[in-house]
């Protein structure tokens, strides 16, 4: 019979070795898959959860900030009755809560002044030269009101005009409102013939007196001497009103600052008419805020419990984990906000705890409102609720003002000590002996020139000039001709010109510091005379504050001081009075809403805990990513090898076959052996 030895070992081309080989790599490969894949997907959903809880965070943060701000809870409402004798137009924050009556007696008025002089032709030539000086100030009148005698405003800026021969009255407007002054003008067409207007802002301390130093300019006079060309078309007057009875006078019809917080305009005057209404606490923003704050904390918690928490549907009783379920440091993120929840507000003394204000924490982990206890804070104890939430400071003394600066975010709550050992001062120089009356019309030829220099400007040459009779008028003529300086202002220097009990002057800095100093530059013979002021007047430089804040060195500059860098209290800025001296003590709190604000910015910020765990998430899975390709390549390896194992295989099967081939009947070739 006919054997073939390679059909008998089961061998041959009939072995799918492909299909075998793919087998084989995978048996090796899929459980090693398997745990990269899972792993991976754990990451992706944990990243993923953590997008999540950052969102959630945020939106919380959010309704945080109305209970971060102190405007809050210094909300107020105004119950204004129908009139058109005033109109009311901002009701601010903090606005003097309390009842008034008002009664307008006068409104506000500008001075205004018509040229006489008529020209035909607008741009034609006015056929003037030299320099017209406005000043701003209040004018005394006869009894035919005409002007006798004027006293310059210290704080409004006098104009300088240089007239040439081609100006005409429509050149001389426009320079008068170009120039950096509160005077404004117009060109008139009156019955054919263009008239200059010259005008002041309303009030009765800014009239205008207008001189020339050539009579060509005289058309343009108004003042003692000289006011015939001019018709003063309308006097500069103050606003009169009563307030509860009291009388005030305002330059404005705007009026801002006799009921804080309440800006108001008058319409007309309406005397024996008086009118009343409150402003009283809107304590409606507040609660509703807070009631905001507990429903969006029950959101958080609910979100923050499905990332962290094993819940179980109601239907099917089937359990699921979040995806952050074994993550520790997701559910310290939550630990930590449930944890400021309870806990007392720290530099908070009283009413110090959602607590105290009926804000309970449930069985469940949420917040609920107490109706009756929230009510009664908001009744009672509104004041201790703003405390409770908001940031605040105090002081145990009026002489240092403690304020939040752009670096409190960092600032840790409590109470802090402080001591005043040099008092900040400002930079002044004082004349050598006391008033004396003079004119310097008395002297014509007279040298009343001088400069002066302040906090390290100097002015240019300036000339005193007038009548003095008290030392008063004195003082207001330097302050306001030092203060008018063109370099000065640029500078943003500017003094304080005060007459001491002993009628010397004191020319002082409005500015507190080492850098502040007052002194005579320079001066004629005669205003040293005049004026008891030169270039040896003794002059004395300012002081910046120093002391400590809790035992350490503070930073003092002009009459902050500053807590050292990275000290608990550092972020806050306290603002101490001339003359300050000795121990003091200051509390800070962030209020709740600034401490969880604060907690919150921790987890969430470049540098947080929860930037770390996504940069540790996001490491392991480029981890995975080098797994993933070390598999890939391992197994690309195997499958070679095993294909190489599988083709040698092949090939000896193959060799078997010819083999057996050839060997086919070779019994019935051999020699002496029988046959069938």
């Amino acid at each position: 019979m006919d054997t073939n030895i390679v059909s008998a070992l089961g061998a041959g081309s009939g072995i799918d070795t492909k299909s075998l080989v793919k087998s084989l790599v995978d048996v090796e490969k899929v459980p090693q898959q398997e745990r990269l894949d899972s792993k991976k997907e754990t990451i992706n959903a944990q990243i993923s959860a953590y997008g999540t809880l950052k969102s959630s965070l945020s939106e919380f943060q959010k309704i945080l900030e109305p209970l971060s701000d102190n405007d809050t809870f210094n909300a107020r409402a105004v119950s204004f009755p129908e009139t058109d004798v005033i109109s009311p137009n901002a009701l601010a924050a903090n606005a003097q809560a309390g009842t008034y009556q008002i009664e307008v007696l006068e409104v506000a008025q500008a001075q205004a002044l018509a040229v006489n002089t008529a020209f035909t032709d607008k741009d034609e030539s006015a056929n003037t030269t030299g320099n017209l000086t406005i000043r701003l100030g209040n004018w005394t009148y006869d009894v035919d009101n005409n002007p006798t005698s004027f006293a310059e405003n210290e704080d409004k800026t006098a104009l300088a005009l240089e007239i040439t021969a081609d100006d005409s009255i429509q050149d001389i407007a426009d320079k008068i409102n170009k120039a950096e002054s509160d005077v404004q003008a117009s060109v008139l067409l009156v019955d054919g013939q263009y008239q200059l207007m010259i005008s002041a802002p309303s009030g009765a301390n800014n009239a205008l007196e207008i001189t020339g130093d050539d009579p060509s300019l005289d058309m343009f006079a108004f003042n003692a001497g000289s006011y015939a060309s001019v018709t003063e078309t309308q006097q500069a007057q103050d606003a009169e009103l009563k307030i509860n009875g009291l009388t005030v006078f305002r330059e404005s019809n705007e009026i801002s600052d006799v009921i804080q917080g309440l800006t108001f305009d008058i319409n007309k005057k309406s005397p024996d008419e008086k009118f009343t209404f409150s402003i009283t606490e809107d304590k409606a923003t507040a609660e509703q805020s807070v009631r905001n704050f507990v429903e969006a904390y029950n959101e958080l918690y609910d979100a923050a419990k499905a990332l962290t928490g094993i819940s179980t549907d109601a239907e099917t009783n089937e359990s699921s984990r979040g995806d952050l379920a074994t993550d520790s440091l997701a559910k310290s993120v939550l630990s930590r906000i449930r944890q400021m929840v309870s806990s007392e507000v720290p530099g908070v003394s009283d009413f110090n705890s959602l607590s105290n204000v009926g804000i309970r924490t449930q069985l469940d982990g949420k917040l609920e409102i107490n109706t009756e206890d929230f009510d009664a804070a908001l009744k009672d104890n509104f004041d201790k609720l703003g405390a409770l939430f908001a940031p605040q400071t105090s002081s145990s003394t009026n002489d240092v003002e403690v304020s939040i600066g752009s670096y409190a975010t960092k600032t840790v709550s409590g109470v802090y000590s402080g001591s005043i050992t040099t008092a900040p001062a400002k930079g002044s120089v004082v004349s050598d002996a006391a008033f004396v009356a003079f004119n310097t019309a008395d002297t014509p030829t007279g040298d009343f020139t001088f400069t002066v220099e302040v906090d390290g400007a100097t002015s240019e040459e300036l000339t005193l000039s007038g009548d003095f009779s008290t030392a008063d008028e004195l003082r207001s003529a330097l302050q306001a001709l030092i203060n008018n300086d063109d370099t000065l202002k640029a500078s943003k220097a500017f003094v304080d010109v005060t007459v001491e009990p002993g009628g010397e002057f004191t020319l002082a800095s409005r500015q507190f510091g080492s850098t502040s100093k007052v002194s005579i530059a320079a001066n004629g013979a005669d205003f040293a005379t005049a004026t008891n002021l030169s270039t040896s007047s003794v002059s004395t430089s300012g002081r910046d504050v120093a002391g400590t804040i809790n035992g350490e060195a503070a930073f003092g500059a002009g009459e902050v001081l500053l807590p050292a860098i990275d000290t608990d209290p550092y972020g806050l800025n306290l603002s101490v009075r001339e003359g300050a001296s000795g121990d003091f003590d200051f509390t800070f709190s962030q209020g709740f809403a600034g401490e969880l604000t604060k907690l919150i910015d921790s987890f969430l910020s470049s540098s947080g805990t929860i930037k770390t765990r996504e940069t540790s998430l996001n490491k392991d899975l480029k981890g995975i990513d080098v797994a993933q390709e070390a598999l890939d390549r391992k197994m690309t390896k195997y499958e070679s090898r095993l294909s190489l194992q599988f083709l040698a295989m092949e090939r000896i099967v193959a060799s078997f076959k010819t083999t057996g081939d050839s060997l086919t009947g070779i019994v019935d070739r051999l020699p002496f052996t029988a046959k069938k």
